[in-house]
């Protein structure tokens, strides 16, 4: 995976000429972890857990300027909370992936205001993972649960506005549901995100 890192860093560095703009997104990641033992069984104590998120990438339009592609490396903090009256214990993780997504501009890009709904795709890995129970600290990094290769497929919005000649900010809203495709124990893990963005934009001319 570091590899791959560099390899797209180096690429969207070189592409940063010909491209149409230049993103940064930051925002909070808002977890529901689905965890199902060997028997399909569920846990019912599970709770909703917060974390960051960060992304740097690229958009370049396609030919019409309504539909644009974007691709990026993310960081993704998806962590949660759980317990009873005997036991407590949390999942704190971080993920680097490519982040790709294809919107569509409702609006005239020439125009100061836009809106955006989208279509993404997450591909990551895991880089750090933490499990807390009763104050005693497990790494996930090697638990097939979580390592191996995630998707995250995403749905969302986002609305722009033009604060300078080359400068926009933007806020979005994506719904992820996150699936390990390279788990093949008989424990399954899935989640459900609701991703809140900040953007940078940056038009290139």
């Amino acid at each position: 995976m570091k590899k791959l890192f560099l390899i797209i860093s180096f690429y969207i560095i070189s592409q940063n000429s010909f491209a149409q703009e230049v993103y940064f997104y930051t925002g909070k990641n808002f977890t529901t972890y689905d965890f199902k033992n060997s028997n399909g069984a569920t846990n019912p104590n599970l709770k909703n857990g917060t974390g960051n998120f960060y992304e740097l990438g690229y958009t370049k339009p396609l030919s019409n300027e309504k539909i644009n592609v974007h691709i990026g490396l993310s960081l993704n903090e998806y962590n949660c909370v759980g317990g009873n009256t005997s036991n407590s214990y949390s999942w704190d993780t971080q993920y680097l992936g490519i982040q790709s997504r294809l919107s569509y501009s409702l609006l005239d890009r020439r125009s100061s205001f836009d809106i955006m709904p989208h279509l993404g795709m997450n591909l990551g890995t895991i880089i750090s993972g933490k499990q807390t129970i009763n104050g005693t600290y497990f790494d996930l990094t090697k638990e097939k649960e979580f390592s191996g290769l995630l998707a995250t497929p995403a749905l969302g919005i986002q609305v722009k506005y033009n604060l300078a000649a080359a400068g926009y900010i933007s806020l979005g809203y994506d719904y992820c549901k996150g699936i390990n495709l390279s788990n093949s124990t008989t424990q399954k893990l899935a989640f459900t995100t609701h991703q809140l963005q900040f953007g940078l934009h940056y038009v290139i001319k």
